[in-house]
């Protein structure tokens, strides 16, 4: 059992999710964007999984994360606000709004000072790892489900009533439903994520129509800075509580996962920062990288704005009424929740004069809208509709793309970043093989974007100074973010502090990448790269000189990397330390150890590991010793003694 202090003046990020006990397998966004009020509000349903490691999380509640072991919670109720019963996704873009509560007019307002709409009353010192006591059910211990969360307002959660769902019955065991219980309830979502991977459109459709099912009651929840906490009267284990829930909710303008500004022609726009914080502040979530999950999400904003997201598909709007349009998207492999990227704002989709023959051979390439199936490795991952397991797309060097930008910046984005990408695209593929992800959006962010560049699934961010000078900077950022769909989405650290995992590869990548977009000789290749590490190298040396020993530790939690508590809950060591934006020593490190072993190995060897190591591992997440051992396991053993010794 591990023990985390959670200390408010120390710079570690907590994760709070108890991931251990359950798990969200889908999340179902509905959500309108408002410009004026700079919010992003509506509501979230998540279908769970029941952990199979604990099944009676009241064995856990002798597990101390927080400071005071031995307290127990009281959970006290109060009138919660009256909020009718309405078919979600119809009403949360007409409910009126009233501050940070939804309440019909004549209802009293009873959120608190920070907008969250709690229907617990005031809780103190609440803990991850204790279990909670209903004064009302005579003491009986109950679950708590624990969510990350925070700069939110939260207004009310309620269960989900999936039985009311027209053809639902066919994941029971019962041809009639006769009698509905939580029980059955929870067996038809427990059906429903397990479906196999070639009835993925199927599943979708049903967490679509249950995540407007109705209310069949509301639950008890409570937040603190860190977490919203959920429980329901008599659900004394993960297994009994609620397998979907809704929650309504909105954000708040100083929220630290989503930023407002103006882009570079002075149009307002929101788009998510990713770290520190990630998605937190953005929906209710599981934080912990192992929480992998699908999602879908229906996004309302003016009919000026265009919707971005972290998504399969290439979503067409569609007009709701005059002046509004909902975008949905959806992403079928399972990924954490901090991957999850959005970005509203009046972008203009930038096209090349002319088309090139490689973005003619793109189109060509486009996937099939099935799986094929026809196995090309056989993968380690949970099952999902894998593109390593489709023929066509192992073949595929291009994958489709599109560009956006502001209209302001159409000239540049067309002379500098649109002859690039189908160059990086196929240089990528030469080196690790299937691109992991169908298509590829790329955004240039607003000035205030505070890195070159950020990857998520199917969209990456580009800052506007890479459009700058030569394609050299440009070129060198855009492969550097191509390589995160390999290291760092499809192949996740499973702990957050193992940085390097992520961009010690993409950093090592990206100087392979670019010189083979150029086609470049042999010497002159090797002459680029030894630049490249001389510059690195100097930047590495006054990083060092210049913070603290702590802060250049590839993994600063040594041999507890990857440990967490009995509930799942963690913390991301120095995760708020506002030096460590600027930092790259992770970077530089993890590159240099790449490099050496690259060298020692020699580029066939290495490249033919690499290649190895994806299909093995794409669509799991791994610690260092996880590349390590297979390296070990994989090259000849008159090359491992160099690279050992």
């Amino acid at each position: 059992m591990m023990d985390i202090k959670l200390d408010p003046s120390q710079d570690d990020l907590p994760l709070m999710a108890n991931t251990n006990h359950i798990l969200v397998k889908h999340y179902v966004l509905d959500l309108d964007v408002d410009f004026e009020c700079q919010v992003i509000e509506g509501t979230i349903v998540l279908f769970f999984e029941d952990g199979n490691r604990l099944k009676q999380w009241s064995s856990s509640s002798k597990e101390t994360c927080q400071m005071e072991p031995n307290e127990a919670c009281t959970l006290r109720t109060s009138e919660p606000c009256h909020i009718p019963v309405t078919n979600a996704r119809s009403s949360s873009s007409k409910m009126e709004y009233n501050n940070f509560a939804i309440c019909g007019k004549g209802d009293r307002d009873i959120s608190d000072k920070d907008g969250n709409h709690d229907n617990q009353g005031q809780v103190s010192g609440i803990s991850i790892s204790k279990y909670c006591r209903d004064t009302e059910t005579h003491g009986r211990e109950e679950f708590l489900l624990v969510l990350d969360c925070c700069d939110l307002s939260v207004l009310k959660v309620e269960e989900v009533d999936v039985a009311a769902v027209p053809g639902i019955e066919k994941f029971t065991r019962s041809p009639k439903l006769t009698v509905i219980s939580e029980e059955l309830r929870n067996e038809m979502v427990r059906e429903l994520v397990a479906l196999p991977a070639d009835h993925w459109r199927e599943q979708l459709d049903y967490f679509a129509r249950c995540s407007q099912a109705p209310s069949c009651g509301e639950l008890f929840f409570d937040t603190d800075n860190w977490s919203l906490r959920i429980r329901k009267t008599g659900a004394q284990t993960a297994t009994d509580f609620p397998h979907a829930i809704r929650i309504w909710y909105k954000t708040k303008p100083e929220g630290r996962s989503v930023t407002w500004t103006s882009d570079q022609c002075g149009r307002p726009c929101v788009y998510t920062m990713g770290s520190p914080i990630n998605n937190r502040a953005l929906f209710p979530c599981q934080e912990p990288p192992v929480a992998m999950s699908t999602w879908q999400a229906t996004i309302r904003a003016a009919a000026s704005f265009v919707v971005l997201m972290s998504g399969e598909n290439f979503a067409k709007p569609t007009q709701l009424q005059e002046g509004c349009l909902s975008w949905h998207y959806y992403v079928t492999m399972p990924m954490p929740a901090s991957t999850f990227t959005i970005a509203v704002g009046c972008w203009t989709e930038m096209k090349p004069e002319t088309d090139s023959p490689r973005d003619l051979e793109a189109e060509r390439f486009l996937p099939p809208s099935e799986p094929d199936f026809r196995h090309v490795a056989v993968c380690s991952h949970m099952e999902y509709p894998c593109r390593f397991q489709s023929a066509s797309a192992t073949t595929q060097e291009i994958i489709p793309h599109r560009v956006f930008a502001p209209v302001c910046l159409r000239d540049v984005c067309q002379k500098t970043l649109l002859p690039l990408i189908p160059l990086c695209l196929s240089a990528a593929h030469s080196v690790l093989g299937t691109h992991p992800f169908s298509r590829l959006d790329i955004l240039i962010v607003p000035a205030n974007f505070p890195s070159l560049g950020m990857a998520s699934p199917h969209i990456v961010f580009l800052s506007q100074s890479t459009l700058t000078g030569m394609s050299h900077l440009c070129g060198t950022r855009l492969c550097h973010e191509i390589a995160h769909a390999w290291f760092g989405l499809v192949i996740g650290a499973r702990d957050w502090t193992e940085e390097w995992l992520s961009e010690g590869f993409a950093t090592h990548l990206e100087d392979v990448f670019w010189v083979k977009a150029l086609q470049l000789s042999h010497p002159e290749a090797r002459e680029y790269q030894e630049l490249r590490a001389c510059l690195r190298w100097h930047r590495l040396q006054d990083e060092l000189h210049n913070s603290t020993e702590d802060m250049q530790v590839l993994r600063p939690r040594k041999e507890k990397t990857g440990q967490v508590s009995d509930s799942g809950a963690c913390v991301v060591k120095h995760g708020l330390n506002p030096e460590k934006t600027f930092m790259q020593v992770h970077y530089l490190k993890g590159y240099f150890l790449l490099r050496f072993l690259a060298r020692t190995l020699g580029d066939e060897t290495y490249f033919s590991f690499l290649r190895k190591f994806v299909h093995m591992f794409h669509g799991q997440l791994i610690l260092s010793q996880n590349f390590l051992e297979m390296l070990l396991e994989n090259i000849p053993e008159e090359k491992k003694a160099r690279a050992v010794y």
